[in-house]
Parts: structure tokens; sequence; C-alpha cells
């Protein structure tokens, strides 16, 4: 690998786990406050609303994004086509929003829906200022920028949402605290990124953007269907309160999964497109990453899992205790999502984002089935669905990176073996002492350390890793010690 390149990897790496650890840590903090102050019905009436912004603002990005960070050498035309398609879609999205906001309502039976779907819309709109912004300071791998930039806003916007939802506001607490984080992106991006804004349109650059941009645009809008398909299923079904116990047992370990993705894949990905040309070194990137993402991701997952009791009732109290086995069950399934990530993320690094379309396309008759099985049953059995069909997936999303550098999903399970046989002995570990402690506090805190030690002690047993490369790990510099 280039100096070059690999300073650029450091350096950006080193930025991205420092905003990664503040951003998911702030949010984790204000999510515990949130859940104190109100009601699963309240995070479940935003829940329903979730697949219907989120595949609007997919349209509104339409992959130009992504594609902007694959081409690297991207001019001004460039930028500002993008920022005119982005505002004059986000304008689109916003009056259908506005005019489809009655029919939603009616669709879930709470009137309620109208006036936060309305209000929303223009969330939409201010939204598109910072999609540009953020895509150059990707493109630069300015994750120092990025970082206080998400940053300031996470805390600004938290500070708004629980001081309204102290004062009494309910879920209008959580619809302003999404609309002040987008609205401090508007002040903040410009500053940093140093690029005004221009309404300029060049069809030579929007072809050749959207000619990528435009199969992640279809991957992208089948994903969020696919993804959130099922709240909008049991918000119709069942109810806003069982929505909002479906939605925190999901959020939780969905944070700490995309943390460790997200440390890892924002900045593999810009990195693997530049060296893309070069496929030894790509895949050594790319096979040392999903190593230490399962090295990771693995324990921290199960640990989370074994001790997701104690960690309901001392912070976000009893009331949310009927969300505990749906919780434990994505702990397992949220362990898959970051390695599918990157087996994902080296076909579009490679240019390759039609076979990640097609690859992602065959997975829905899969999923659909299963949750056209489990949404009659209960909410707990679509969780189970949403597990298995989670594994699942992950071996199809390894299968064509596999076929492109002869590495698999039983290959790289393989090379997971002891990796997996730690996890497991820490967890008859942890499990037997939480058995021997009653105190709550002490099965949290000390379930913790003794994760962590026995996983630590066993990785060198077994030898995963040596004690200086372990070390190393802990400073995010082991995954590219041997390029």
């Amino acid at each position: 690998m280039p100096q070059s390149v690999r300073s650029q990897l450091v350096h950006g790496l080193f930025w991205n786990a420092i905003e990664k650890f503040l951003l998911h840590g702030i949010t984790f903090f204000i999510g515990i406050v949130l859940a104190r102050l109100l009601s699963p019905s309240d995070f479940g009436l935003l829940g329903m609303l979730s697949v219907f912004l989120l595949v609007l603002s997919a349209f509104v990005d339409s992959g130009l994004s992504n594609a902007l960070v694959q081409k690297h050498n991207c001019t001004k035309s460039d930028f500002s086509t993008v920022f005119s398609v982005n505002m004059v879609m986000s304008i689109a999205v916003a009056i259908i929003l506005l005019v489809s906001a009655p029919y939603i309502a009616a669709f879930y039976h709470e009137p309620i829906l109208t006036n936060i779907t309305r209000l929303l819309a223009l969330n939409v709109v201010l939204n598109a200022f910072n999609i540009v912004h953020r895509a150059q300071l990707t493109l630069k791998v300015d994750f120092k920028s990025l970082a206080q930039i998400n940053v300031a806003c996470t805390i600004i916007s938290g500070i708004v949402g629980i001081s309204m939802a102290y004062a009494g506001y309910g879920v209008w607490s959580l619809v302003w605290q999404t609309i002040t984080r987008t609205i401090c992106g508007i002040v903040l991006f410009p500053i940093y990124s140093r690029w005004r804004p221009s309404i300029h349109f060049s069809a030579n650059s929007f072809h050749e953007l959207f000619g990528y941009g435009s199969k992640l645009l279809v991957t992208n809008i089948y994903s969020v269907v696919i993804s959130n398909i099922s709240t909008l299923f049991i918000g119709r079904t069942y109810n806003s309160t069982a929505l909002g116990y479906y939605t925190k047992a999901n959020q939780t370990p969905n944070t700490i999964s995309s943390f460790i993705m997200g440390v890892l894949g924002s900045v593999t990905f810009p990195v693997m497109s530049e060296i893309k040309e070069d496929k030894e070194h790509m895949f050594r990137l790319y096979k040392k990453a999903l190593f230490t993402t399962a090295l990771t991701v693995f324990p921290v997952m199960m640990l989370f899992c074994i001790l997701s009791k104690p960690f309901i009732i001392l912070f976000l109290t009893e009331k949310w205790l009927p969300c505990l086995l749906m919780m434990q069950l994505y702990c397992f399934a949220r362990m898959f999502t970051p390695l599918s990530s990157l087996n994902i993320s080296v076909l579009n690094a490679s240019g390759r984002s039609d076979l990640f379309m097609w690859m992602d396309l065959s997975k829905a008759p899969l999923i659909l089935g299963a949750l056209i099985i489990t949404i009659p049953i209960s909410v707990e059995a679509i969780v189970w669905g949403n597990v298995i069909t989670t594994v699942i997936c992950f071996f199809i999303n390894a299968y064509l990176p596999g076929k492109l550098f002869g590495y698999g999903a039983f290959d790289q399970l393989k090379d997971w073996r002891f990796i997996i046989l730690s996890v497991g002995l820490m967890c008859c570990i942890v499990y037997a002492y939480c058995c021997m402690v009653e105190n709550l506090w002490l099965q949290l805190l000390g379930g913790g350390i003794v994760g962590v030690l026995s996983y630590a002690i066993f990785c060198c047993v077994f030898k995963v890793i040596d004690y200086s490369s372990f070390y190393q790990m802990i400073k995010i510099r082991s995954i590219y010690k041997n390029e």
C-alpha cells in the first residue's frame, strides 16, 4: 500500500473512531434519558413514519453522494449538479409528504401523525443542503471535521429533545430533536467544507454520476423498504406501544453494531475505491477488515445479549422489560450486519454496484416470506424471522465477493473459528457469574469486566492474536500493521 494512502487511512480511521465513539456514546446517553422520560408509544409513533421518510430520502440523494465518493476526481460541476438535483428532489418529496400526510395517519389510525408528517417534510428539504458537504468531507477522508460536526449536532439536538421531553411535549420532543440536528448541520457543514452551493446543472455530470448512483438508488430503496417494512406492519397490525417496544429492542443493539461498522466501513470504502486497480492490496485490506470486525463485533454483541436484562432495568426502567427477548435476539442478528456490510462494500468499491444491486434484490423473497409468515403470530415471531433471515443474508452477501476474490462465507467463518470459540467460552463464564450475583449493578459492571478479560485470555490461548497485536488493535492500528 502506498505510504500516502496508508497515512490517509490511519489518520481517517483514528478520527472516524473518535467520532463514532463520541457520537454513539452521546446518542446512547440521550436515548436512555429520553426512554426514561417518554413512553413506548411516543417512540412507536415516530417509528410508524420511518419507512416513508427513509424511502423518500433515498430518492432525494438518488445514490449520487456515493457516486461522488467513488469517482474521486470530481469537478465543481459535479458537486453543483448533485446539489441541484438534491434540492429539486427534496422539494418534490416534501410536496408528496404534505399531500399524503392525512392518508398516512388514516392508515395507522393515529390522527396526530398528520401534523408530524408535515413537519418532517420540512426536514427533508433542510437535509438536502447537507448531502454534498458530507460527501466532500468523506471524499477527502476528513473524518476530523465530520466528527466535530456530528458530535456538535448530536449534543445540541439532544439538549432540545430532552428539554422538550422533560417539559411534557411527548413525541414532539423526538420530532424537534430530528429537525434541530439537521439545522445544526446546515450551519456547520459550509464552515468546515468551505464549499458554497450553486445552482448549476450539467447533463454530462449527471449522466456519468447517475450511471453509478442509479443502481445504488434502487438498492437503497429496496434496502430501506426491506429493513423497515416490519415497522409498517407492526404499527398497522398491532399498535404504537408494540412498535415502541420493537423499535427500542432493535435500537440499542443496532447502535452498538453501527458503531463498529461505522469505524471501519466509512473509512475502508473510500480507501478501497482509491486502490481498486490494485486487486491484491484491496483484497488484503478487505480480508483484514473482516477479521478485525469479527474479532470485535462477536464478543461485544454477545456480551450485551447476556447483560441486557440488568441494562434495561437500571437504565431504561422496568417499563421497557417487555422488549428484553427481542433485544437479545437482535444482539445475535446484529453480529452479522457489519460483516455483511463489508462484503457489500468491496463490490461498491470495485465499481460493481450492478452486482450489489442484483445480489440485494435476490434476498427479497426470503425476507418478505419470513415477514408474511410471522406477522399474524406476534411481534416476537417477527424478530425471530429477522434473525434467521439476517444469518442467511450473510451467506448471500458473501457469495459474489467469494467469486471475485475466492474468499466466501465458509472461508471467512473458517478464519473466525477460534474467535467464535473464544466468544462461546466467554458467554459461559459471564452467564455463570451473573447466576451467582444478585446485585444488578454488579451483574452489569462485573459481568462486563469478566467478559472482556476472559475473551482476551481465550484469544491469547487460541492464538487468535498475540498480546502485542491485541494491544495494537485497541489502539486501532493492528488492521494495517502488515500493509
